[in-house]
């Protein structure tokens, strides 16, 4: 849905000048998560080195390559990606037995491992041979959501793109092009939605406007002392991101100085426990909401006394 990612430009830039001048590298690791772009540029890449004819930059969409790439059957296009939450070593394998075959439409032959960082120890020492050595004309792509969990044996043996999250400037500069109507900073958005892709996609699900009345509610239920009704009909689906935006407003309260020191400890305390509780809420069952929403609204209001 979302094409046009100008914090993409430059990785996208040096990658096709990489191309250009034949000294692309034989594996490349993308440090960008999904929800930023991660995956759209992974696949760019990936679309681009195997085009016959590109244009501007661009694969052309009309070669025999791209078509084959945009019909999703390329026999020299191998896409790897978790199976259930892991990527397993026989999946590894397979992909590098894959890799030896002669590309059959002459050109590269293009691996593409979507959040490599799933791999299990036993698959990523799988990968490392082909990493190492993985033949003429063979370009690996590894995209990662998180790629400090990456083996640094897998991370030494990749080029690693230059690319970061959008900035706070960008994402809004992007947004409104996006939205013109929209007439706000929405970048506080980007912790809960995770990524900029995801809050755009709030955005047109009107699921921010919603995220901005919860945090209000926040606001409004610790300066009262009593939780407010928007709060009390909190479904379970929306509990995880009202406390994301709980640890946001006591976090904006720490950085505003207007806290003693013994209040600062306090609120940083209670911040630490909205978030740990957030993580554990998966793990736990019959979790009533209200109780534990009302109970952060009485622990702010005792420590402001």
């Amino acid at each position: 849905m979302f094409t046009n990612l100008p914090w993409l430009h430059e990785a996208k830039q040096q990658f096709a000048a990489q191309r250009r001048q034949g000294m692309l590298p034989h594996a490349m690791l993308l440090p960008l998560a999904e929800a930023d772009g991660g995956v759209a540029l992974g696949q760019y890449m990936a679309a681009l080195a195997l085009c016959n004819a590109p244009l501007a930059d661009e694969p052309c969409g009309h070669c025999k390559s791209c078509q084959l790439v945009n019909a999703g059957n390329h026999p020299d296009f191998h896409l790897l990606q978790a199976d259930g939450n892991q990527i397993k070593v026989e999946q590894v394998r397979g992909l590098c037995q894959s890799l030896m075959n002669t590309a059959q439409q002459g050109g590269f032959r293009v691996a593409l491992i979507l959040r490599c960082e799933r791999m299990t120890v036993a698959a990523a020492n799988a990968l490392l041979k082909t990493l190492e050595e993985p033949g003429a004309a063979t370009l690996l792509v590894l995209q990662s959501d998180r790629p400090a969990a990456l083996l640094p044996t897998v991370v030494s043996r990749c080029q690693q793109v230059k690319v970061a999250r959008p900035s706070a400037v960008q994402l809004n500069q992007w947004l409104h092009s996006q939205y013109p109507q929209l007439n706000e900073d929405l970048a506080w958005c980007l912790p809960i939605a995770g990524g900029a892709l995801q809050l755009a996609q709030y955005v047109a699900d009107g699921y921010a406007a919603e995220l901005k009345k919860l945090k209000t509610a926040w606001q409004k239920s610790l300066e009262s002392g009593h939780l407010s009704q928007k709060l009390s009909n909190l479904s379970a689906e929306q509990l995880f991101d009202a406390l994301k935006l709980l640890y946001q407003v006591l976090q904006d309260e720490m950085h505003a100085g207007l806290l003693d020191p013994l209040q600062q400890s306090q609120v940083a305390q209670l911040a630490a426990r909205v978030m740990k509780d957030n993580q554990q809420l998966t793990l736990m069952s019959n979790v009533n909401y209200l109780a534990l929403c009302q109970s952060y609204v009485l622990e702010y209001k005792r420590l402001k006394k």
